[in-house]
Parts: structure tokens; C-alpha cells; sequence
């Protein structure tokens, strides 16, 4: 029973804490809101409102405003008010616990709140609207207006330059001047964003007139005088050319000439309206067509000067390397009874005349044409073009084989020249080993100094052959030379190991009584020398003596050098 009790004094407790909590929030709530209302009244829109007074307080102007100030007034009177009264619910339902009600209310009254901010934002931003339109289109307008006048005066003082378009410009100018009028009617009646909205239309209309009255006299000169000048002066070149024989039929010249003008007149037509739309740009259009034309006859014409002045320069080239490939026919005949030809190179001089009779018979169908005065001169030159570049790469490869020829011989030359310098070489090599008193030659040195002879001697019966091939020549050649120069540094380290050898036993000599290894080591030495094995020798002694005098080879090998010197 006590805990019961205790247990119901602890929930009450709890609950009332519970309840004392939410309460505390809910009047802080109610503060807020009080807060935000409080704040709501006190904003400056009458201030702002008050801005609105410095205007023409009449039509539109005036119809906002009212309408602003019901809306403010509105606000003040009913709607807040009855927030007022929401909050004094809110405190109700909180005291009397009545949470849930309360929470409701709450919402009611915050969505009250937020509906008036948003009337109080939409009141602003329509007034700032219709105070900037009127600041904005007046300033446009003080701009836009010395445009204009700039505009009349130009149309007035260069009246003459316009031609019949001056009296559609003077119609849009009055067009335009109504406008201006009904601006300012406009704001007279407080109607801004109205004028607003006009005063851009006039700023694009008078840019737009500015821009025609600029372009529009010399477009006039265009296509009025200039152009149709031009095509009068085309055209005489075109009958010109047509009367000195130039086939000019691709061109379509008339039906060309008759698109053009009509063309031109429409343009010239619409200028005398006024109207610019499309003109510029269409006559850039005809001023590239005509310059195409005078592309087309000016290179015609430079064609029939080059044709004229250069194929008969390309007939006497075709000549000179008809002659030229007789001769070097003639003269691979004659070498091919001395030299050995390979069949490609043989064949050259028949390719080149079948080249050079299928590029004549081209050319003579081109020839053929100059006078007939039926073909078109730039194709003409194009072609002859071709037959010279033909006729160069035709001279280029006569030449090459040409040089190919005369390398033959000057190989032969070259050749036998290197055969007697290797004899004298070989020679040189015999006398050195004569001079040097070797005692005998190994068997491997003589195999060498033979093979480097028969090597030299092949080469030679090369040279003699008939006919002469020098790919065989130069084979056996590079073999020759690669055996004599092998042969040359044999030689020299023979003669080196020779005396180096004989050098060594003799240092040795000094320890052949005290060391019985040195005298069996250099009795070693001394049987591979008398054998002619002097690589033996110098080997065997050299390893005998420095095993009793480390160093003892180096030091042999400078006494050498420094004898040489002296």
C-alpha cells in the first residue's frame, strides 16, 4: 500500500515536471511569435510607400499604390490583430495543459505570420519594380532620345546620299517620334512599367534605324553604280577573251551574269524600301561570286601565256632526253662487253624509252590542241605541267644511271689501285721479317702470309675477267684486304714476341744457376723458341722469371722501349 502510494506521488511528480517543461517551451514559443509580429509592425513600409509619392500619382501608378497600401493597412488592422488573438489561445491552451490545441494553434498562428511576410515582400518588390522602371526607362530614354536626334540631323543634312529610301527612313523616323510622345504621355499618367516596356522597344527600334542609316548609302553605292560597273567591265573581259579564242563554256557566264543582276536589282530594291535585312550579307555573297569569275578568266588567261610560252621549251626537253637515252643505250652496249651487268640494270635504258615514247605521245596530243582553240587553257597547263615534271624525274633517273655507268670504271680503278698498294704491303711485311733475323717462321704465320698472296691473286684474276664483274671484284677485294691486314698484325706480334722472348731468357739467365725451376723453365722456353713457337717461348719464360722476380716482364718490356727510343 505505502509503495502504491509513493510509486503515485512519483508519477505526479514526474508529470508535473513533464508538464512545467513543455509549458516553458510553449511560452517561449509565444515570446517568438510575439517577437516576429512585433517586428512585422514596425517594418517601414509606409516609408517605402511614401517613395512612391514623388511619382505622377495618377493611373497605374496610383492604382498600386492604393492597392499596396489596403494590402499594409489590411495587415495592420485585421491580420495581426488576429494573431494577437491566437497568441492569447495558445498561453490558454498551454496553462490548462491542453498541449495538443495549443500545438495547433501555434501552427496556425506561424502560418499567419509567414502569409504577411510574403504580403509584405511582394509589396516591396512591386514597389522597388515601379520605382526602378521609371528610373531605368527615363535614363534609357535621355540616351536612346540623343540617338535619335543624332539620327534626324543625319537624315537631314545627308538627304541626298539615301536616295528613295529617305522617304521610308522619314516614315519610320515619325514612327518612331510618335513613340517618343506616347512615353511621355505614359509616364504623365503614371503608367512607368507601361513605358518601361516601350522605352526598351524604342532603344532596340533606334539602335536598329541607327545602324541602317549608317550602312544604307553605301550599300546604295553598291549595288546602284560600284557593282553593276564591275559586272559591265567583267563582262567585256569575258567577251574579250571569248573573241581571242578562249573557251570559257564551263564558266555559264550569261546565266551567271543574269542571276547576279537580278540579284542585285532585289537588294537595291530593298534599300529603297529601307529595309537592310539580308542585304549585306547577300551582297558579300555576289562580291565572292564575281571575284570567282575574275579568278577563273584571270588564270585562264595566265594559262594560255604559260602554254604558249612553254611547250615548245618541253617539246626540245623531250627531244634532249630522247637523245639522251640513244646515247646511254648505245653506251650500256658497249660496257656491258666489258663489265658484267645485272639484268635490272641492263633493262634501265629500254624502261626509260618506253617511259619517254608513252610521255611524247601525250605531249603531242596537248600540242595538237593549242591551235584548234577548243580545249580549256588551264587544263592545258595543268597537263603541261605534269609532262615537265615527268620530263624532270625522266632526266633525274638518266642521270643517276649515267653516274651508275661511270662508277664501274672508276671502281675498276680504285680497285686495281688497292691490289698493288696490298702487294707492296705484303712485301713490306717480307722485308721487315728479313731485317729482324728471325730464325724461323711458324707454320701458322707461312699458312697466313700464303692465304693473304692467293687472296691478292684472286682479286686480280678478278679484274681480268671478261666481262668484268664488279660485285665479284669487290667481294674477292674486301676478302683481300681483311686477310693482309690480319696478316699485317700477325707480323708484328711475331717480331714482337721474338724479341721480347730472346730479352726475357737472356734476363733470366742470371737466375738459371741459382734456381734449378728457372734453368728447366728457360731450357723450356728455349726448345719453343728453336721451334719456331715464339708465343710459347715468351710465354714460359716470362712465368719463369717472375716467379723469382715479381715484375721482372714490365721491366724488360721499358729497357725495350727506351732502346727503341734511342
Amino acid at each position: 500500500m505505502m509503495y502504491g502510494i509513493i510509486g503515485a506521488i512519483v508519477l505526479l511528480l514526474i508529470l508535473l515536471i513533464y508538464g512545467f517543461i513543455i509549458r516553458r517551451q510553449f511560452y517561449k514559443e509565444i515570446d517568438r511569435l510575439e517577437a516576429w509580429k512585433i517586428d512585422i509592425m514596425n517594418r517601414p513600409v509606409i516609408e517605402e510607400l511614401g517613395k512612391v509619392k514623388q511619382l505622377n500619382m495618377t493611373g497605374e501608378t496610383e492604382e498600386l499604390f492604393e492597392r499596396w497600401r489596403k494590402n499594409w493597412e489590411d495587415l495592420l488592422n485585421d491580420e495581426l490583430p488576429a494573431v494577437e488573438e491566437k497568441l492569447f489561445e495558445i498561453e490558454e491552451h498551454t496553462d490548462k495543459y491542453r498541449f495538443k490545441r495549443a500545438k495547433e494553434v501555434q501552427a496556425e498562428t506561424e502560418a499567419f505570420l509567414n502569409d504577411a511576410e510574403l504580403k509584405i515582400k511582394n509589396i516591396l518588390v512591386e514597389l522597388h519594380e515601379l520605382i526602378d522602371a521609371e528610373k531605368q526607362s527615363r535614363q534609357e530614354m535621355e540616351e536612346t532620345g540623343k540617338v535619335f536626334k543624332e539620327i534626324k540631323k543625319q537624315l537631314l543634312t545627308h538627304r541626298h546620299t539615301y536616295g528613295k529610301a529617305i522617304k521610308n527612313l522619314d516614315l519610320k523616323t515619325d514612327a518612331l517620334a510618335a513613340k517618343f510622345d506616347r512615353y511621355g504621355e505614359l509616364t504623365e499618367a503614371g503608367n512607368y512599367l507601361e513605358a518601361k516596356k516601350l522605352a526598351d522597344e524604342l532603344k532596340a527600334e533606334v539602335k536598329k534605324l541607327q545602324e541602317d542609316t549608317r550602312k544604307i548609302p553605301d550599300l546604295l553605292a553598291e549595288t546602284g553604280s560600284l557593282l553593276p560597273m564591275q559586272l559591265a567591265e567583267l563582262t567585256e573581259g569575258y567577251k574579250e577573251m571569248a573573241a581571242q579564242g578562249f573557251v570559257l563554256d564551263h564558266l555559264q557566264f550569261d546565266e551567271e551574269m543574269k542571276d547576279i543582276k537580278e540579284k542585285l536589282a532585289s537588294y537595291h530594291q530593298k534599300l529603297e524600301m529601307a529595309d537592310t535585312g539580308g542585304v549585306e550579307e547577300g551582297i558579300q555573297s555576289l562580291k565572292e561570286r564575281i571575284d570567282t569569275i575574275y579568278d577563273i578568266l584571270e588564270k585562264e588567261a595566265y594559262a594560255k601565256n604559260y602554254v604558249l610560252l612553254n611547250y615548245r621549251k618541253v617539246k626540245e626537253q623531250l627531244d634532249e632526253i630522247q637523245g639522251e637515252n640513244s646515247r646511254l643505250k648505245h653506251e650500256t652496249e658497249s660496257i656491258r662487253q666489258t663489265y658484267q651487268l645485272q639484268q635490272e640494270n641492263m633493262a634501265v635504258p629500254d624502261e626509260l624509252e618506253k617511259q619517254i615514247e608513252k610521255l611524247a605521245k601525250r605531249f603531242a596530243v596537248l600540242e595538237a590542241k593549242i591551235p584548234e582553240n577548243q580545249s580549256i587553257y588551264s587544263v592545258l597547263s595543268e597537263q603541261l605541267k605534269e609532262i615537265e615534271g615527268q620530263i624532270e624525274k625522266l632526266q633525274d633517273d638518266q642521270e643517276t644511271f649515267t653516274e651508275y655507268l661511270q662508277s664501274l670504271r672508276k671502281d675498276e680503278m680504285e680497285a686495281r689501285g688497292k691490289i698493288a698498294a696490298l702487294r707492296r704491303q705484303i712485301q713490306e711485311m717480307r722485308r721487315q721479317v728479313g731485317r729482324s733475323n728471325v730464325p724461323g717462321l711458324p707454320e701458322s704465320y707461312r699458312e697466313q702470309f700464303e692465304a693473304a698472296r692467293k687472296a691478292i691473286r684472286e682479286t686480280a684474276e678478278s679484274l681480268d675477267a671478261k666481262p668484268l664483274n664488279m660485285e665479284t671484284v669487290n667481294r674477292h677485294l674486301a676478302e683481300a684486304e681483311s686477310t693482309v691486314s690480319g696478316l699485317e698484325k700477325s707480323t708484328k706480334e711475331l717480331l714482337e714476341n721474338v724479341v721480347l722472348a730472346e730479352k726475357v731468357i737472356q734476363y733470366g739467365n742470371r737466375y738459371r744457376a741459382k734456381y734449378k725451376k728457372v734453368a728447366d723453365g728457360l731450357q723450356r722456353a728455349e726448345d719453343a723458341f728453336r721451334s719456331y713457337n715464339y708465343q710459347a717461348a715468351l710465354e714460359e719464360a716470362a712465368t719463369t722469371v717472375e716467379s723469382v722476380e715479381p715484375g721482372a716482364l714490365k721491366k724488360i718490356e721499358k729497357m725495350l722501349e727506351t732502346e727503341e727510343t734511342l
